[in-house]
């Protein structure tokens, strides 16, 4: 092996890069369903609420798994955890293509999230073995930004692969591919620097595994933390609003608003994963090089409901509009996204697994209740029009959909608001103690 190679500097992004690439899968697979909707509603003869329902199947178990995903990730480690989870998603996805009912569809898919539920918590637990403090929120960051590699091979690349080989075909593929990372994780990557072999970085301890009274303790203490139940209703709204908007019925409000193709429509989606891909990694960057995090959020969060509460308002406005409403709603989210940053300084080093796990559920909770929220709200408007199976919503449906968005955005906003002025408290009180 090459001095380089032995270099626990250059050897944690390589680790890290394996499982990016388990995690682009999961965020290919929680966002396809907006490119084959017409498929899905024509393959099983399903409403929009029961599309909803299929949707979201993959972000309620995805939620139900983020604290035993803490534990698992704290205890087991992010390799092991990471690798088993990327295993089991492949096989969902495979056996997803040859669903021949909406039952089994709906079963594929929660098994794609179960095992895509491991995957993000096991990557922040390799990212706090690996660096450092004052590096966390970048490399959280950089993560996040995958999330919006994969929303962009999910819109437009999808779309085209979907035309000339199926849904079926795609989705399957997917599933092999899926499978070979999942080994090539099991085989390449390790935990820490100590299991690779390797000297400790330099401000990154060594961490050892947490017993069962521990994990328990930091359970405890996690929840007992007024600060996650704030974060966990911002990322359900925020996180679970943009997983909605990318992931489903972003593109069918295009296309039915404005009279467009699929593959048109999936290139607005594919602004918005570009803003994912921009704005955590930016925003993260910048906040650990001021030190500072809630008003970052708070700036974030009025952006951010402004470019929801734009479409709500004009119901259909210039398409250039939509655009940059959806590249806004990606980018900006990285301000909701130093939410992880402040939980995991508020815990111990071997707590980080259950606390980020803890937060990021409430993420999928949103994710798993606003899909058939706003398919609810479009149901309630619709007027009965059908094209070969496919249900035509009215465009004043599509504005109440995204006033429920940027009400979601509000809420967000508010606890960012009081997360500054709680921190705000907090230094006073300090300062005075001192």
């Amino acid at each position: 092996m090459s001095s380089r190679l032995r270099d626990p500097n250059t050897l944690r992004w390589l680790f890290w890069g394996i499982l990016a690439g388990v995690f682009l899968l999961v965020n290919v697979y929680r966002l396809s369903t907006a490119v084959i909707t017409d498929q899905l509603m024509a393959a099983f003869l399903i409403s929009g609420t029961q599309l909803g329902t299929l949707h979201a199947a993959f972000f309620w178990i995805y939620a139900m798994m983020q604290i035993p995903t803490g534990i698992l990730a704290d205890r087991v480690g992010p390799r092991i955890t990471a690798a088993v989870g990327g295993a089991v998603m492949s096989l969902g996805g495979i056996w997803f293509a040859l669903a021949g009912s909406y039952f089994a569809a709906f079963s594929a898919r929660t098994l794609i999230g179960l095992g895509g539920s491991v995957i993000f918590v096991s990557i922040l637990k390799f990212c706090a073995n690996w660096f450092r403090a004052e590096e966390f929120a970048t490399v959280t960051g950089f993560s996040f930004a995958i999330s919006g590699v994969g929303g962009m091979l999910a819109t437009t690349p999808l779309a085209v692969v979907v035309d000339s080989t199926g849904w079926r075909t795609t989705l399957g593929g997917l599933g092999v591919f899926g499978l070979a990372l999942a080994a090539c994780t099991l085989v390449f990557v390790r935990d820490s620097p100590r299991r690779a072999g390797l000297p400790e970085i330099e401000g990154v301890p060594d961490r050892p595994t947490p017993d069962l009274r521990t994990v328990s303790d930091h359970i405890t203490n996690v929840l007992a933390d007024r600060v996650t139940w704030v974060v966990s209703l911002m990322l359900f709204c925020a996180s679970g609003l943009n997983l909605t908007l990318f992931g489903l019925w972003g593109i069918p409000y295009v296309v039915q608003t404005y009279d467009t193709s699929v593959a048109y429509a999936s290139l607005f989606t594919l602004v918005g994963s570009l803003g994912v891909m921009v704005g955590p990694p930016a925003i993260g960057w910048f906040s650990d090089r001021i030190g500072r995090r809630t008003e970052l959020m708070i700036l974030g969060g009025v952006g951010y409901t402004a470019a929801l509460g734009t479409i709500a308002l004009l119901g259909d406005p210039p398409l250039a509009v939509v655009a940059i409403a959806y590249f806004l709603v990606g980018a900006l989210l990285g301000g909701f996204v130093l939410s992880y940053t402040i939980t995991k300084e508020r815990h111990p080093p071997s707590a980080s697994g259950v606390a980020t796990g803890t937060i990021n559920g409430a993420a999928f909770l949103g994710a798993a209740a606003l899909p058939a929220i706003m398919g609810f709200a479009l149901d309630a408007y619709w007027t009965g029009e059908l094209i070969d199976g496919v249900r035509i919503y009215t465009q004043f449906g599509y504005r109440v959909a995204f006033a429920i968005g940027a009400a979601c955005g509000f809420v967000g906003l508010l606890c960012a608001v009081w997360l500054h002025r709680y921190e705000a408290r907090i230094d006073v009180l300090t300062d005075g103690s001192e």
